[in-house]
Formats: structure tokens, sequence, C-alpha cells
């Protein structure tokens, strides 16, 4: 695994709102992608191949849902 990729930007899950928290999901999915696979050549060329499988696609909204449970928890589900 790439050790120049930060996986938790700002080094907190801590966000303002349930979207900021669903926005960090994404990108810390898409971070995740990119320390597995730092070849940015061969991320491209992977591209197309999981944009039309329906269980890839499946597959990373399932990854982003966790990222965002684990993001949601550690904001207590914004409950104020």
């Amino acid at each position: 695994m790439s050790d120049n990729v930060q996986l938790i930007p700002g080094n907190s899950l801590i966000t303002a709102t349930p979207e900021e928290g669903r926005m960090l999901a994404i990108k810390m999915s898409r971070l995740i992608i990119k320390a597995t696979q730092p070849d940015a050549a061969i991320r491209e060329k992977l591209r197309p191949v999981y944009a039309e499988d329906p269980a890839m696609l499946i597959a990373i909204g399932q990854t982003v849902a966790i990222e965002f449970a684990t993001i949601a928890a550690a904001n207590k589900y914004w409950v104020k």
C-alpha cells in the first residue's frame, strides 16, 4: 500500500453535517483505491471495466456506505 496517501483527510472523521460526512465517505473510498493501486494509468485502464459492471458499482456503493457508517458513528450521528 502506498505510504504517501493520507487515507483520512485532515486526520479527522468529524464533520459539521451528514452531507459533509457523506462527501468525506466518498473521498475516503476513492483514496483507498488510490492507495491500493497507486499507478494512475492502471486505474484509468480499469475504469471502463467497473463502470459497466453492475456488481462492481454495487460494491463501490457498499464501500461508501461502510465509510459513511464509520463517520456517522464518529459524529454521534449528528444528534444535537
